[in-house]
């Protein structure tokens, strides 16, 4: 049985505060990009990391997570069935408050099972 959504915070390029709920036994970290002013170049910088260092318990037949900031001004949720327990990644993209721009929000999953890497030490890079 999987446990009960856990409260972290974060705050990312601009200072802006957030905070996330996420399943403590799925959530690996949340990483925040933005496009800088004036050119093409990516801001990355990692907006919350789970305290764990691994899973507690199997996660439970549903991925969740929700990030909001009132800086920021931003409120999503995420919500995925994942019964086969297969979801490793979820890429969300936003337009930034100002509209100049676009924020993506890059939710990494797969919280290694204790005693083991799991799926997140052995999955290869993504093109991100």
């Amino acid at each position: 049985m999987a446990r009960h959504n856990r409260e972290g915070h974060g705050t990312d390029q601009h200072g802006a505060s957030y905070v996330i709920s996420y399943q403590p036994d799925w959530l690996r970290q949340i990483k925040i990009s933005r496009t800088l002013s004036g050119s093409n170049r990516q801001s990355t910088k990692t907006l919350f990391r789970n305290p764990a260092a691994c899973a507690e318990r199997q996660p439970g037949d549903r991925v969740r997570t929700r990030v909001t900031s009132k800086d920021g001004k931003v409120d999503f949720e995420v919500m995925i069935a994942d019964k086969a327990q297969q979801v490793d990644q979820v890429v969300v993209i936003s337009r930034s408050a100002d509209g100049k721009g676009e924020i993506t929000f890059v939710i990494d999953g797969s919280l290694p099972q204790p005693g083991g890497l799991g799926r997140a030490g052995k999955r290869r890079r993504r093109g991100r």
